[in-house]
């Protein structure tokens, strides 16, 4: 089970999340976003973490050459997609990285379809309005969640656990419930979710 906390910003950030035992940092390159940052600052996050932490870069609905030259620049190694897209682009980022392909509640039996048995592409279920801190209905959700599917959504300490045992997902999610502000993470915050989550895979089956 991964543990991914999304929405770094700083190295001193990636530092924390990556020595609070977090397996992967997203970096933010989605224009619209408050935790938007550059792929310079991303690059010196990641190194200073090291390559046994993935360091992921979540794009939305942006053009397959700026996704690819953004990544490369950013020395990403998987990269987290957002949006209406084709499965063409999707598969065509698949040559190149590892992608979370980002869904809501209302397509993921079709994005579960389309992608079952495609070894470059992971499901992750997120809100409708991804990094709002609104958790889905997970019971609701369960007959639905493929396995090996990422789950994010309004994610913490205090539900992650809940969350996991509901649907047991192969990797969880978070961002808002980590930070004191848009992009400044809560290093309590960000390490109470960590252990939450380990404590939570160590008590149902993988």
């Amino acid at each position: 089970m991964q543990v991914k906390v999304c929405g770094t910003t700083s190295v001193r950030d990636a530092v924390l999340s990556a020595g609070a035992g977090a397996d992967a940092l997203g970096f933010i390159f989605a224009p619209v976003s408050r935790r938007l940052v550059t792929p310079q600052v991303a690059r010196e996050a990641g190194l200073s973490v090291g390559p046994s932490v993935a360091r992921v870069g979540v794009f939305l609905d942006q053009g397959l050459d700026e996704v690819l030259r953004t990544a490369e620049a950013a020395r990403v190694s998987a990269v987290q997609l957002h949006g209406r897209l084709s499965g063409l682009y999707v598969t065509a980022v698949a040559a190149y990285y590892p992608v979370l392909r980002v869904v809501r509640p209302a397509d993921l039996a079709v994005e579960a379809d389309m992608w079952h048995g495609h070894q470059g592409v992971t499901l992750m279920l997120d809100a409708p309005e991804p990094g709002g801190g609104i958790p889905l209905d997970w019971d609701a959700l369960r007959p639905l969640f493929p396995r090996g599917a990422w789950l994010a959504g309004g994610l913490g300490a205090g539900n992650v656990a809940a969350a996991m045992h509901a649907l047991n997902p192969a990797g969880v999610d978070a961002v808002s419930r980590l930070e004191s502000g848009p992009g400044v993470k809560d290093p309590a915050a960000v390490r109470a979710f960590v252990q939450e989550a380990r404590r939570a895979a160590q008590s149902y089956p993988q």
